[in-house]
């Protein structure tokens, strides 16, 4: 079963929380064991899982993945000037498996899925596929 979902980023870096568009597509599948693979589309943006609880922890993402990778010194930028946030979705990476159990996605206490987007403000689309077990 596949379904899709946008979700719109209004500044230049963001972690989005999308954990309950994610959870309710799970719920309204009636699986209750299986995997979730969430995929993202886009060259320039990311899939995470980590603490949403402390707003601080994503703002320290942003600033540890911008030091890591700078803008302006990378030669895609003479193309649109966005080398850096195609570096920084690539370490982070395009989707996430998340197991199924219960009809929920399992995610530790303070887990959350997000969506990174280093060169918004923009329109994203994410992809989630559900495969129940047999």
């Amino acid at each position: 079963m596949k379904k899709e979902f946008e979700v719109c980023s209004n500044q230049k870096q963001q972690l989005i929380d999308i954990t309950a568009q994610a959870r309710k597509i799970v719920k309204e599948s009636r699986i209750q064991e299986g995997i979730a693979v969430i995929y993202i589309p886009h060259a320039t943006a990311a899939l995470v899982i980590n603490e949403n609880d402390d707003p601080n922890l994503c703002t320290d993402l942003i600033s540890c993945l911008s030091t890591l990778v700078p803008q302006g010194k990378w030669l895609h930028d003479r193309i649109d000037d966005n080398g850096a946030a195609h570096l920084k979705s690539a370490i982070l990476g395009p989707s996430q498996t998340m197991i199924i159990e219960d009809g929920d996605l399992v995610l530790g206490t303070w887990q959350s899925l997000m969506l990174a987007d280093f060169d918004g403000p923009k329109k994203r689309k994410v992809i989630i596929r559900l495969l129940a077990e047999n």
